[in-house]
């Protein structure tokens, strides 16, 4: 045997220049990276046996290849491997985690040269904020980077991301997370960008393109996968994975929207099915989906992953297949290309072997499926080069510049929600300060984080910052699982430590326990505990601010209305702590805009702001507003606008215009502002928006300095899903609107398409 592969290896490896005649020899055409990958995908699945093709289509767990103690792994199994991958060879490995690409790099070794047909291994893991590797680089979750507004560091971070993981023999990353969480009692709000269809899109592309690369190929690339496809942020009563109620046109003009530019603008090349049903069809078996919108008319080349035990919940949910053949036949034959620990691996090939011989699923769906997961797979480049210079990971991972990006994104995504008595920055007559809540001591990084990795706590960041500087004390304010008597005197303690401090932090928000997947909430109000904190700390009449550490808008009425300091800080990642420090103590000034709207009561939701102009929020007992609006954020300084021009005042049905607004620093210290473009169309054939985002411009000024903010709107932007379901640009009027939040329009102006 070891005679047969040296003469194989020498067979494909001779070579010289093209000009001497000799060239190439290759045992089968796929193996020719000369050949378009097109042609190899094709030559490669004409070769393959039935079960080498059902095999493609599954993805195994790290511990089949590997004895892992826990969630990374340190070595693999010789044994496990081969029994695992055989000689059919397999799809993907999920759940590895590698601590070297050694690890990878063996495991790729054996599929390429102990398998029949030498088909590498895709290596899949999860990173939407930092690769969950141990010891990466940990950004702040994705609520937090929509909320800086700033997509060149989006792609930087994805770009970050993607090295880290490839430096690991890491092939394809599971996000980014491309929902419009339109009710944020869904727990998973903290991995999306937010409510705005416009924003997310621009963040998801972003995304994409970082994690992507300029070639698969590179070292310093990794293929992106949006998810959940499609609908998945609106499950009904916010409860994660419940059913989804709503129209096509809709979901065309604000959800499908976010995902088909990270196609077609992004390039994307997986997309991962949701685990909910759409207009009564679950997700994975929706062919109008899979094939129609995301292949035909997006132009979609790459593979359909399911999400986790989707396609068996036709099964045991949704009740819409009789068994594991029925299911998967179902699945395959509407455009799915990989499942995702659905049934147990022998039960897979029996299943889909099943549905074949019955014709329930025809070889032209089989091999469509086979097909796509092959293609990515030649076009990240692992036939002919499948291996990872190990020595790569001590130059890229976790780095000192990949610190340093990872706190300057923290710094941009925290939101200075009120400062009405200028309490921030602290002044220099602050000696001492109180910190209180057991959050102000949290070290957590956000959901789809290495749990072993910890984050830089708003404590440890204010002492760090401080220094000498000012005197920093803590008390805890109340322990949520501690009896009664014990809350009084927690709540005693932080009463003394305030009393003798010149100002107070209190951190108040979400406990791990209460944010994050699977945990949605039917109340966004904080707890009693925290409630009680803050009240008591408040009679103390020193200046307090509220820090919010969470992973989702809260319902903060009492908090709004009395504290007037408040910092939206989210989960910030590993440079979290640093980064609150540097707003509080005035050493950045924060420029974050909210993403996504924060409701007043739960009883407003769903309460977004690109709402309907029928959509009432009209209640007996509440004020009809937000609590805070999409796009709010304040600053240290202040902004003033003016000359608002329009170029042309009449779009033609090809054109783009200009639009441009004078924005001034009117206050005394320098600060970034983010101007916001917004448009309403006056009278259209089908109801639209209020009003819409279009566009926005991160400008640094100093004090006193102007600038000009240029926007590009391109026509296809006033499209809408008309009556017969066409995507058209009508002609009429259309109001622009420029500033500095959705609730704090600056300049006005109109705007005219005509035929």
């Amino acid at each position: 045997m070891r005679l047969k592969n040296n003469l194989l290896i020498i067979l494909l490896t001779v070579a010289c220049c093209s000009f001497t005649g000799i060239k190439h020899v290759y045992k089968y055409p796929y193996q020719n990276p000369a050949m378009l990958v097109d042609e190899r995908v094709a030559d490669l699945v004409s070769r393959m046996t039935l079960i080498e093709k059902i095999k493609q289509l599954d993805m195994f767990e790290g511990k089949t290849v590997s004895d892992m103690p826990g969630h990374d792994a340190s070595s693999v199994s010789v044994e496990k491997i081969k029994q695992t991958i055989g000689t059919t060879g397999i799809g993907s490995i999920h759940d590895f985690y590698p601590l070297s690409a050694d690890l990878t790099n063996q495991i790729q070794k054996y599929a390429t040269n102990n398998t029949r047909l030498g088909i590498p291994v895709l290596f899949i893991e999860e990173g939407l904020h930092g690769y969950s590797g141990l010891g990466s680089t940990s950004f702040p979750v994705p609520i937090a980077l929509s909320t800086a507004w700033d997509t060149v560091l989006i792609r930087k971070i994805g770009h970050v991301i993607a090295t880290e993981m490839r430096a690991h023999g890491i092939n394809m990353i599971l996000g980014p997370v491309l929902c419009l969480p339109r009710d944020p009692r869904w727990g998973r709000t903290e991995e999306t960008y937010g409510e705005d269809p416009y924003l997310d899109a621009l963040n998801g592309v972003a995304m994409v393109k970082g994690l992507q690369g300029r070639k698969l190929t590179d070292n310093d690339a990794v293929l992106a996968e949006p998810k959940h496809f499609a609908l998945h942020g609106i499950p009904e009563a916010g409860s994660n994975i419940a059913a989804v109620n709503i129209g096509e046109r809709e979901a065309r003009s604000s959800f499908l929207y976010v995902f088909e530019k990270a196609v077609k603008q992004g390039g994307a090349l997986g997309m991962m099915a949701a685990y909910s049903e759409m207009d009564g069809i679950p997700c994975v078996d929706n062919e109008w989906l899979f094939k129609n919108v995301l292949r035909k008319e997006w132009g979609f080349k790459g593979f359909v992953l399911s999400d986790l035990g989707a396609i068996r919940m036709t099964l045991n949910s949704h009740h819409t297949a009789a068994n594991a053949s029925d299911a998967l036949a179902q699945t395959f034959s509407a455009g799915m290309d990989m499942q995702f620990y659905d049934f147990p691996h022998d039960d897979f090939i029996a299943a889909m072997k099943l549905a074949i011989q019955n014709k329930s699923l025809s070889m032209a769906d089989l091999n469509r499926a086979v097909s796509d997961v092959l293609r990515v797979k030649f076009k990240l480049g692992l036939f002919d080069n499948p291996y990872i210079n190990p020595s790569l990971t001590s130059k890229v991972f976790h780095s000192q510049q990949n610190q340093d990006l990872a706190l300057q994104v923290a710094r941009e995504g925290i939101c200075l929600l009120k400062n009405d008595q200028h309490i921030l920055p602290l002044s220099s007559n602050v000696h001492s300060l109180a910190v209180i809540g057991p959050l102000a001591k949290s070290t957590y990084l956000g959901g789809y984080s290495n749990n072993d990795d910890k984050a830089i706590s708003i404590l440890d960041g204010l002492k760090q910052r401080a220094g000498n500087s000012i005197n920093i004390g803590y008390a805890t304010g109340y322990a949520i699982d501690s009896a009664a008597s014990l809350q009084a005197d927690y709540l005693k303690k932080a009463v003394e430590l305030v009393n003798h401090s010149d100002a107070t932090v209190v951190v108040l928000g979400e406990d791990v326990k209460e944010v994050g997947e699977g945990k949605d909430r039917s109340n966004l109000e904080i707890n009693n505990l925290q409630k009680n904190l803050i009240e008591t700390i408040y009679k103390t009449g020193k200046p307090v601010t509220v820090v919010l550490s969470n992973g989702r808008p809260l319902c903060i009425n009492w908090v709004a209305k009395n504290i007037p300091s408040i910092v939206e800080a989210w989960f910030g990642g590993e440079k979290g702590g640093l980064a609150v420090a540097d707003i509080v103590l005035g050493n950045y000034n924060p420029s974050g805009k909210l993403p996504i709207t924060f409701p007043r009561s739960t009883g407003q939701i769903p309460f977004y702001y690109n709402h309907k102009p029928s959509s009432r929020h009209i209640y007996v007992d509440q004020d009809s507003t937000a609590l805070f609006n999409f796009g709010h954020g304040l600053s240290y300084t202040t902004f003033a606008y003016s000359d608002l021009h329009i170029s042309p005042l009449k779009l033609p049905a090809n054109g783009t215009a200009t639009i441009t607004v004078t924005v001034k620093n009117t206050g005394n210290v320098e600060g970034t502002e983010v101007a916001q473009l917004y448009i309403r169309d006056v009278i259209s054939s089908v109801t639209t928006p209020v009003l819409s985002l279009k566009g926005f411009d991160r400008i640094n000024l100093k004090p006193g300095e102007s600038g000009t903010v240029t926007f590009k709107l391109n026509i296809e932007e006033l499209a809408v899903w008309n009556r017969q379901m066409k995507h058209v640009v009508e002609p009429g009027e259309f109001k622009i609107m420029v500033g500095s939040a959705s609730d704090d329009i600056r300049q006005n102006g109109n705007l005219y398409v005509v035929k």
